[in-house]
């Protein structure tokens, strides 16, 4: 009679988490009024941490809002996030680099790439600058993610001697503190053109095909994305199917989960995280049990 031979119980291995983060990016007093319509828009399918990325000058415009910043705070005490991004949104260098750089720089950003050709000392001087702005306001910045998504050595260098926890790049999420490097491009609009409202939501699809079963999924929405009903309703479609399946976060909580930084993971088992897991509040699957709901109405109102 053969020996049965009993196998070893494999360990268990840590579940790797579901996030999405959802981003509203060039917060500033001259964009505002579209940012509160992509937050409308969000709230319409479900009551989600957002992290706001807030340009301190943007353009070098001279404007201030009270009510932009008044909403920020509110916005901030219940649970989002306020992340440093850039100082003037604004690539003010000289041309330099192949030819790729200067396309990505004149063309596709469209001079906007404000950290793409800095030297450290600039770099860490605008990071200051930036901080320093929010300071004054009473925040505090964990995180920065650059202007175009651009960032060179001289930037990286400076970036990485900042104290900051986070940054991101389009196609990775960076944790500064450990190093790690997580592959999630991002989904974006282009809506600056009618091709490009015609083909990025394809590619926001496809993208999150791709990173079904990633343990991150970035949206990133722009201001100009308010302006079109067929990109606002897209929006709403995507959120309502992530949020089926993924936890929304705010980065800085993104980067204590990739991380596993003790206590954010702690917090979360014991219910105790800002925001709860999302799921849509409206939709055919709404209301399984076991499903959180989030109510809009409970927000501020901007």
């Amino acid at each position: 009679m053969s020996r049965i031979e009993t196998l070893p119980t494999p360990t268990p291995t840590q579940a790797q988490p579901s996030l999405l983060c959802v981003s509203i990016h060039d917060v500033a007093p001259a964009t505002w009024p579209d940012c509160l319509r992509l937050v409308e828009a969000i709230r319409a399918v479900a009551d989600i941490p957002l992290t706001w990325l807030v340009v301190p000058h943007y353009h070098f415009r001279p404007e201030r809002s009270a009510q932009m910043e008044a909403c920020l705070d509110a916005s901030l005490a219940r649970g989002d996030e306020l992340c440093l991004h850039g100082y003037s949104h604004l690539d003010t260098e000289a041309n330099g680099g192949g030819l790729r750089a200067r396309f990505l720089r004149n063309v596709y950003t469209q001079r906007e790439g404000e950290f793409a050709a800095l030297d450290e000392a600039e770099a860490r001087r605008r990071l200051e600058l930036g901080m320093a702005w929010f300071a004054e306001r009473g925040w505090t910045p964990q995180g920065f993610v650059p202007p175009a998504w651009l960032l060179g050595e001289g930037s990286w260098r400076a970036l990485r001697a900042s104290g900051l926890v986070y940054t991101t790049t389009f196609s990775h999420f960076h944790c500064l503190e450990s190093g790690k490097a997580v592959l999630s491009p991002s989904m974006v609009y282009a809506a600056r053109n009618r091709s490009g409202r015609i083909l990025s939501p394809r590619v926001a699809d496809a993208t999150a095909a791709m990173l079904a079963h990633k343990p991150l999924v970035r949206f990133s929405l722009h201001p100009p994305d308010a302006r079109y009903p067929e990109l606002v309703r897209h929006i709403q479609q995507v959120l309502e199917r992530l949020l089926a399946s993924r936890e929304a976060v705010t980065k800085l909580d993104c980067a204590h989960r990739l991380d596993g930084t003790p206590g954010a993971a702690e917090a979360a088992d014991a219910g105790l995280t800002s925001h709860p897991r999302s799921h849509p509040a409206s939709g055919p699957d709404s209301n399984r049990q076991g499903h959180t709901v989030h109510n809009a109405a409970l927000r501020p109102s901007c």
